[in-house]
Formats: C-alpha cells, structure tokens, sequence
C-alpha cells in the first residue's frame, strides 16, 4: 500500500447529516458564526480541504439556510452536483453552544431550537431512493461512500459504490430503523461510533459486528479499533490515546477530523488498497486521524481552525502535535462567518 501512487484525485460520495450551524462562543464579543456542518458535511468538507473531490448527496433547497451551506461547501472546493435532489428539504440547523466551566473547560451543547425565538428548527430528511438511484448513474468510480443516517436511498448508494470498488464507511450517531441498521453494518468496511452514544445499542440490534476495521471512540480517552485484514488482524481490542495540545478550546468536530484523517490515509486508492493495508499503515493513519482531531480542539467550532489559519500552518502545527509537541494555535484572521447574523436562518424568526 505505501508503494502505490495516487495518480488522479481520490473521490468521496456522502450523504447524512449535512446541516447549518450556529455557533454561539463562549466570547460574547464574537457574534453567532455560521459554518456548514453535520457528521456528512464536515467529514466531506474536511476531505475536500485535504485535498479530494467531496460530493455530497442532499435535499438543499433554496431558503437562507441552505444558501448559507452551499456558499460555505463551495468555498472548500466541495461538488454541489447531487447537493440539491428533488424533492427539495429545509436544511437542517444545529445551534451550538460553547461556555466555559469555572476551571476554564470547555463546554459544548447541542440544540434543534433557534436561540433567538425558541422555535423548533428544521430536521434531516434523507434523500429518497428515486433520487439516489438517480445519482447512482452518474457515479464513476468513488473510492469512498461515506454514511452516518441510514436511509432505503443511502444503503443503495453504498452498494453501488462497493461494487465499484470503494470503501464504504459508516459512521452512525444512532440506529433509527433497526433493519436499515443491520444492513449498513454489514455493508461497511469501515465501522466508525461512539462509546456514549452507541456500544449498548449495537449489541441490542443485535448487529453482526461488520467490516474490516472496527473503531469505537472513547471522548478524552482517545479510541479502541480492532481489524479483520488479511494483512492486518488484531486480536482483539488495541488502544490508541490522544494527543494533548496547550489548551482545549472547543472538542466539537473533533470526530469527524479523525474520521476524514483515517480515510484520508487509508481509503485513496479504494477497497483494494485498504485490503493491502498493513498494521502498521492503520496505526499511522488512526495516528494522523488523532492528531487532525487535537488540532481542531484548538479553535471554536466544528472546523473553526480552516478559517483561522493559513493551510501550510495547519500542516506545520499537525506534524508538529505527532512528532509530540504543543504547538500554540495563532490565527491570522477574525473567523469569517456565511451570514452576519444567526437569527436570518431561522424560518420562524
């Protein structure tokens, strides 16, 4: 697998989560920025940022949220082909939160409420099976089909793209429809969850334990993985801890830097590389996955550090967290918000 050379521009497919967020800062001197986000965005966006052609399949229609998400992906250089599927849906709104404890931590909370008015904010749809098989169509060869919803339209796109050879990861933050489950277990090569929000469900799905790499992520305490390949078989759980940097400012996204950091090493040339991966190129990737995550703790959102720095800076400061240091987060920059204020995106308001 190290020998293999990448010769045209790695693709991902993804579809799940891809919302707008507001994040609210722990400063009160900083107004409400609004990122893209989701699970499915910030892993397609942050691979895009590293360097790959990210194709997001959604429902974005025209309202204010969406055009904030569009605008947003398109400043990564994401693909908004599949972007805009009929029928059409709200986009998605996450209000984030971040407040300080009386030590100085940070604290992260999640709502679906405008913070404005109260009003529920608007939900995910997944993309139905007519317009997935669609998309299906047109694919040429993704190397990767990231998921984190399952969906009758997402599990069909995953087929599509293993049959074609690419690696489908899966990463769910729940189960939803039980059965849809089971099958996106099993289709995945790369299984990807949280021990707080999923380990007591997936045995209570009763799910046969899938793919050929299996990660649990344990918060703070770093993440377990197992590994079902030829050249690379675990036995049983290995353990692989976090890095620290100088000061946690915001662990939101942090998942899904690991997330696009390990597909980012391991899944460019496909399934078929990923089956030739050894355990020492696992190793390096969950490695490169962690320091991508510890980085990110640096700067407020989900992916607050790709505004505030120069991408040669980042690239310097993650070698700099692997080889072991703590380098000190510097922006150059105020961050650069979509919209200026939060309250244009709620439908109600």
């Amino acid at each position: 697998m190290r020998n293999r050379q990448q010769t045209t521009q790695p693709r991902v497919i993804g579809t799940g989560l891809i919302a707008l967020d507001l994040v609210v800062s722990a400063d009160p001197n900083i107004p409400v920025q609004q990122w893209a986000g989701g699970t499915c965005g910030n892993v397609l966006t942050i691979l895009s940022y590293l360097g790959w052609a990210a194709y997001p399949v959604a429902r974005l229609n025209g309202d204010i949220a969406s055009q904030s998400v569009r605008k947003d992906l398109r400043k990564w250089g994401v693909h908004l082909d599949y972007a805009k599927l009929s029928p059409t849906s709200n986009t998605p709104i996450i209000t984030q939160e971040i407040r300080r404890t009386k030590a100085g931590n940070a604290e992260h909370t999640f709502s679906w409420r405008c913070p404005q008015c109260g009003a529920g904010l608007p939900r995910f749809k997944p993309v139905t099976v007519s317009a997935a098989t669609q998309v299906a169509t047109q694919l040429i060869h993704p190397n990767v089909f990231f998921f984190d919803r399952v969906s009758r339209g997402a599990l069909m796109l995953a087929r599509v793209c293993a049959d074609n050879g690419g690696v489908v990861v899966f990463e769910p933050s729940g189960i939803g429809d039980p059965e849809l489950f089971k099958e996106a277990a099993n289709l995945a090569h790369i299984f990807k969850y949280s021990d707080e929000r999923i380990d007591k469900l997936v045995h209570t799905s009763k799910a046969r334990r899938p793919g050929l790499i299996e990660i649990q992520t344990l918060g703070a305490r770093g993440l377990k993985y197992r590994v079902r390949l030829n050249n690379a078989r675990t036995h049983g759980w290995r353990r692989a801890k976090p890095y620290a940097i100088d000061r946690v400012i915001d662990a939101a996204g942090s998942g899904d830097w690991t997330t696009a950091g390990i597909i980012e090493r391991l899944a460019k040339y496909g399934l078929e590389g990923l089956r030739q991966a050894t355990l020492s190129d696992i190793e390096c990737a969950i490695s490169y996955g962690q320091a991508l995550a510890a980085w990110n703790c640096g700067f407020e959102g989900a992916r607050g550090g790709m505004y505030r720095v120069k991408k040669q800076t980042f690239r310097k400061q993650v070698e700099s967290i692997i080889h072991g240091q703590k380098p000190t987060m510097i922006s150059r920059s105020k961050s650069q918000s979509c919209i200026s204020a939060a309250v244009f995106s709620c439908p109600s308001c």
